[in-house]
């Protein structure tokens, strides 16, 4: 009796084992998420003149701040006039330059009224703030929220400067590194209630956010991704927030945004491409919902808990991003990666380990995810495109030894 119950056992545990080995064979390995493209490539230009003022910055051979009004821009220079030629007193804010200006912001009808000068977008400032705190927005684009699967918008602090429009990301050893495009808000004045923002004078500008996916995959809590764990700890960092060159003051913001259009490519493959009408949340609930989260300092970052902004304001050093569309690199974990980090659990011994079952499906799905080498690497080229705020270059290094 015993020796046939054995038996039936040893088959058993051979069809637990067979159909495991199945579920692992025919597990999808997934590279990234697929993403929905225009059928027309995106044309670059200069907002309309009647439309938005789009401005630009670059260092002066004293070291001065000097404030452009663009006008035009091919390849790798733009064309513009220097805002001194409108009267303006040069200042590192260009909404108070613009504003100090006499005269108006050129027009159709202006325009060869004023000397124009060309510089290398590789020379121009970033057109961020110049603060080190910012409100990043997540699945805000419906797409995205569903590849995350994600039930709401949420936002959390990103700490760290903006970089210009022609710069670097550090590629670490055994990090998972993946790319989003985004479009943000910068304002004149600081944010404290619905009326201030109605009543800011608004700039958009192209931006990147670069995402170490260990920190979400060991941190986030994936059924409650507003819990503030992860993303902060994820999106911070000195090169993670790359600007592109133009800072574009539309005059009806809500309009503009909706037709603003950018892109993802790496290596010269499309990886994503959204217009800002997709967003769920537009630029003025964002800032409301932000401007509802600011009494608790609930966000972890560096093992401290932090406050989504300081002096329950969204300040004028600080930045508001739209969130990224579907296409970014990073897939859950699949079949294959649970099936592994179960026998590694239980080569570990199982109960009887120092290690959770979970922290042992985490570590394996992330050997995996490194050994596939579809995260950025080394020389990859990652590129932001816009119909109307510039483009974005990264080169993708290795960390300085």
């Amino acid at each position: 009796m015993l020796q046939k119950m054995g038996r039936y056992l040893g088959i058993f545990a051979m069809l637990i084992i067979a159909i495991l080995v199945l579920a692992w064979a025919t597990s999808p390995d997934p590279k990234l998420n697929p993403a929905s493209f225009e059928a027309e490539p995106l044309t670059a230009a200069i907002a309309p003149l009647d439309e938005a003022i789009t401005l630009a910055q670059y260092k002066g051979s004293n070291g001065e701040t000097i404030t452009l009004q663009v006008l035009e821009f091919t390849g790798e220079t733009v064309t513009g006039v220097e805002l001194a030629e409108l009267g303006a007193k040069q200042s590192d804010d260009p909404f108070a330059t613009l504003a100090s200006a006499s005269s108006a912001p050129i027009t159709a009808a202006t325009i060869r009224n004023y000397p124009t000068i060309d510089i290398a977008i590789a020379d121009l400032l970033s057109s961020g703030t110049n603060g080190a705190q910012h409100i990043g927005t997540g699945t805000n684009f419906p797409e995205h929220a569903e590849e995350s699967n994600s039930q709401s918008v949420f936002q959390f602090p990103k700490f760290g400067q903006a970089t210009p429009a022609r710069t670097q990301v550090q590629a670490k050893e055994g990090v998972l590194l993946d790319y989003e495009v985004e479009t943000c808000m910068r304002f004149d004045r600081d944010i404290a209630s619905p009326a201030d923002f109605d009543a800011a004078v608004k700039g958009l500008f192209l931006c990147g956010d670069f995402t170490n996916r260990n920190a979400l995959v060991d941190l986030a809590d994936p059924d409650n991704l507003d819990s503030g764990y992860g993303f902060s700890d994820a999106k911070s960092g000195p090169d993670s927030y790359p600007t592109g060159p133009f800072l574009v003051i539309p005059k009806d913001w809500p309009a503009f945004t909706k037709k603003l259009r950018m892109t993802t490519s790496v290596n010269g493959q499309p990886r994503q491409d959204a217009r800002g009408e997709e967003m769920t949340l537009d630029f003025r609930q964002l800032a409301e919902k932000a401007l509802g989260d600011m009494s608790q300092p609930r966000f972890l970052y560096k093992d401290a808990f932090h406050l989504l902004a300081k002096d329950k304001r969204i300040s004028i050093s600080s930045t508001l991003m739209s969130g990224t569309a579907e296409g970014v690199i990073f897939t859950p974990p699949t079949r294959r990666d649970i099936i592994e980090g179960m026998v590694h659990y239980v080569s570990l011994g199982g109960p009887l380990s120092d290690t959770a079952f979970l922290d042992a499906v985490r570590g394996t799905f992330i050997d995996n995810e490194i050994d596939s080498g579809h995260f950025l690497q080394p020389g990859d080229l990652v590129r932001h495109d816009s119909n109307f705020l510039g483009d974005i270059e990264v080169q993708v290094v290795a960390p300085k030894s």
